[in-house]
């Protein structure tokens, strides 16, 4: 079991397609929610985020930013670690 992670994502982004792919690798279940039709979650993910680029990553509470910060966290060796839920 790993700690919640959601993504909010557009169909077709590139930096959406690796993130999805670098958590499908580890077999991490996450949340994706598509903004590409509905303003209100667009706004939402803006909110949270203060980004207005896709995708933008959450594991937990813990914003991660977007693909680029995923990927160095995995490259560093610190995901494994973000991705055990709390107690």
């Amino acid at each position: 079991m790993t700690a919640k992670v959601t993504l909010y994502t557009t169909p077709y982004c590139p930096f959406c397609i690796r993130a999805k792919q670098l958590l499908d690798g580890k077999q991490v279940a996450y949340t994706e929610i598509g903004i590409e039709r509905d303003p209100a979650l667009r706004q939402e993910m803006m909110q949270r985020s203060g980004r207005r680029t896709v995708p933008q990553i959450w594991v937990g509470e813990r914003h991660v930013g977007g693909f680029d910060e995923l990927a160095q966290l995995e490259r560093r060796g610190e995901l494994d670690d973000l991705l055990v839920p709390a107690p």
